[in-house]
């Protein structure tokens, strides 16, 4: 039996995307593809933050940006930027992102909880943090993010 057989500690993978300075992670299960920025179309009446909707292999897919949907300055898009297509109850969501980075491998005692203090992105939509060298690595909780909008997403679809 060896040393370690007790102690195995559970793995999480995370895709770490660029946006506005800052690095996120999205948990790798969600994601589906990474796709280059291309024009999606206008839904009238929509909030700011949902650009439109793509069509993805005969799919219809809302696409949001996350910049707009944390309150930070939207910049011009550009060959960097990027629309992750992420699941969350079934259904396709795109999040439009500065760039991709990589793929963090984090044991999941890594993950400190987010702490209760003011800043641009709301955190309600974070499940936690990652310190990564000398950097911190913010953990999206896409369910939440895209759930609690399900409504003006059908809404405007």
């Amino acid at each position: 039996m060896s040393e370690n057989a007790g102690s195995e500690e559970l793995q999480s993978q995370y895709l770490t995307v660029n946006l506005a300075e800052e690095e996120y992670g999205i948990d790798i299960l969600a994601v589906r593809e990474i796709r280059g920025w291309t024009q999606v179309t206008r839904i009238p009446q929509s909030p700011p933050y949902l650009l439109g909707v793509l069509n993805l292999r005969g799919a219809i897919v809302p696409v949001l940006d996350l910049r707009l949907r944390f309150g930070v300055a939207r910049e011009e898009y550009t060959p960097t930027t990027v629309t992750v297509i992420v699941a969350v109850d079934g259904r396709n969501f795109g999040i439009v992102v500065d760039a991709v980075s990589d793929v963090l491998d984090a044991a999941d005692s890594e993950v400190r909880p987010v702490p209760d203090m003011g800043t641009t992105v709301d955190t309600e939509y974070l499940k936690g943090l990652i310190g990564v060298d000398e950097r911190m690595v913010l953990l999206l909780d896409v369910d939440r993010l895209l759930r609690l909008h399900d409504r003006p997403l059908e809404a405007a679809a």
